[in-house]
C-alpha cells in the first residue's frame, strides 16, 4: 500500500449538553492538528444552543449528525479509528454503562463500545452529581469495557476543561 492509498484517521467526537461544549472546537482544532479527520455527533439537547453547530459545520466539513439516518441512507461518516466523548454528561455517561441508546450519540457509543475502537471520555459532571453512587457504578462499568477516562470537570472558577487530553487518551 502506498502513502497515498492509506486513509487519514477518523475520530468521532460526541458532544453532550454542558456548557463548556461551547468551546469544542477547541478539541477539533487539537485533532486537526494532528491530522485527524473530524466528525461530531452531538445529544439533541446539545444541539440546543450548547455551541455554535454552523461554526463546527464549518470547522469540520461535514454536518453535525444528532438523529438516526433513514434506512437505505448513506453513511455520513467513515468507521471510527477512535472516539472522543466531551464534555461528557452525568446523563449520558449513566445510560451508556446500561447499555440505554435512545438517541443516536448514545447508540453509537454503545456500539462502538463493542468494537475495539479506543474510546476517552472527558466527564463533566458537579461534585454532588459524582457523589451519586449510579455514576460511580458507571464509571467502573466503562473503564472494565476500555473506556479511557480524563479528570473530570466540575466547572470551578480558574479550572479548565482539558480538551487535548483527550486526544492523549486516544492515541
Amino acid at each position: 500500500m502506498t502513502e497515498q492509498d492509506e486513509k487519514p484517521p477518523f475520530l468521532y467526537v460526541v458532544v453532550c449538553a454542558a456548557g463548556i461544549a461551547a468551546d469544542v472546537g477547541k478539541l477539533i482544532t487539537a485533532a486537526q492538528e494532528r491530522e485527524w479527520h473530524v466528525g461530531v455527533i452531538a445529544t439533541p439537547l446539545a444541539m440546543n444552543g450548547f455551541f455554535d453547530t454552523a461554526a463546527v459545520e464549518a470547522q469540520t466539513g461535514r454536518p453535525i449528525r444528532s438523529a438516526w439516518r433513514r434506512p437505505g441512507d448513506p453513511r455520513p461518516f467513515p468507521e471510527p479509528d477512535a472516539v472522543v466523548v466531551a464534555p461528557a454528561t452525568f446523563n449520558t455517561i449513566n445510560k451508556w454503562a446500561a447499555g440505554i441508546a435512545d438517541t443516536l450519540a448514545l447508540g453509537t457509543l454503545c456500539e462502538v463500545s463493542g468494537l475495539g475502537v479506543p474510546i476517552a471520555v472527558l466527564p463533566c459532571v458537579s461534585d454532588a452529581l459524582a457523589a451519586h453512587p449510579a455514576y460511580n457504578d458507571s464509571l467502573i462499568r466503562l473503564r472494565g469495557m476500555g473506556v479511557r477516562f480524563g479528570y473530570p470537570y466540575a466547572g470551578a472558577e480558574g479550572e479548565e476543561f482539558a480538551w487535548e487530553r483527550a486526544l492523549d487518551l486516544v492515541e
